[in-house]
């Protein structure tokens, strides 16, 4: 039987757990959101807004619904306001050692029965498991970006998972109107982006032995493959920095050399050029465009 969840945690405020957060508060929960920068809080909170008028102004949502949600989300810079969460969702940087931290900060903190889940798709929740003295409620829950707009979630059942974490996890998901899937294994990437990864290595391939430029390989990914947006502006979409953080952890895994970053996305790392949340990236994006 899964366990009843009333008050949702989200760690991180940034893009993923502030959109997290707010999917959350949509779907009636009451959610704490949690970042050590209160800069990041503010700047959460100021994208969540224009999101939400958006949706306002287009009818997707009332704007009773809108000001209900915000009402439900309580942001604060303080960890020890999630003592009260029954479900937990991670959602802060791609390194093991600052994740593996906090998860047994969590631990102690967390009432007993509190599941404690991470969103990443790259770490899989056996690296996090034993920094708790509850494995057996530890997942991962991998939303997708932008979490308000994206449908699926993968829920990865770890081989230290129980069978009812699994299936409250389930459970949320679907209280949230999301599409949850259940990975009985953990593989690293889990599903969509072991198969999105393939052809983001060939895209970066491509244009790295100058076949064609990176506008038109995503035109091809367009209007060929029909896709909704093409490799490279989808890079810049969720951010340089993510990708290349997500590959030097694979290779920190696997120790073969195709694991690493590839060189273009090194060289934009490194130049502090990740995309739409610098401004430039593969394409270079005003003010407004890179707020969306």
């Amino acid at each position: 039987m899964p366990n009843k969840i009333e008050k949702v945690g989200v760690i991180g405020a940034g893009t993923m757990g502030s959109q997290i957060a707010m999917v959350c508060a949509l779907g009636g929960y009451s959610v704490t959101l949690q970042d050590v920068s209160k800069d990041n809080l503010k700047k959460g909170r100021l994208m969540l807004e224009e999101q939400m008028k958006k949706r306002v102004s287009k009818g997707r949502l009332t704007r009773e619904s809108a000001e209900e949600a915000f009402s439900r989300i309580h942001f604060t810079a303080s960890l020890d306001e999630l003592s009260g969460a029954d479900f937990i969702i991670e959602a802060i940087v791609e390194k093991l050692e600052i994740k593996r931290e906090l998860f047994s900060k969590l631990d102690k903190l967390a009432p007993a029965h509190a599941i404690i889940a991470t969103n990443s798709s790259t770490i899989v929740s056996s690296e996090l498991a034993d920094a708790t003295g509850r494995p057996e409620k530890v997942c991962n829950v991998h939303f997708f970006n932008p979490a308000l707009v994206m449908e699926l979630v993968e829920v990865v059942r770890g081989p230290h998972t129980s069978a009812e974490t699994a299936e409250t996890a389930m459970e949320f998901v679907k209280s949230i109107n999301k599409y949850p899937v259940l990975l009985n294994k953990e593989i690293s990437g889990f599903v969509a982006n072991r198969i999105l990864g393939k052809l983001m290595d060939e895209a970066v391939y491509l244009l790295e032995n100058g076949i064609a430029s990176h506008e038109d390989i995503d035109l091809v990914c367009m209007k060929a493959l029909n896709h909704p947006i093409g490799p490279f502006a989808l890079m810049d979409l969720t951010g340089i920095d993510v990708n290349y953080l997500v590959r030097m952890q694979r290779y920190k895994e696997s120790g073969d050399e195709r694991d690493k970053p590839s060189r273009v996305v090194q060289e934009k790392y490194e130049k502090g050029e990740l995309g739409r949340k610098t401004g430039k990236g593969f394409y270079t994006y005003t003010a407004a465009e890179a707020k969306v």
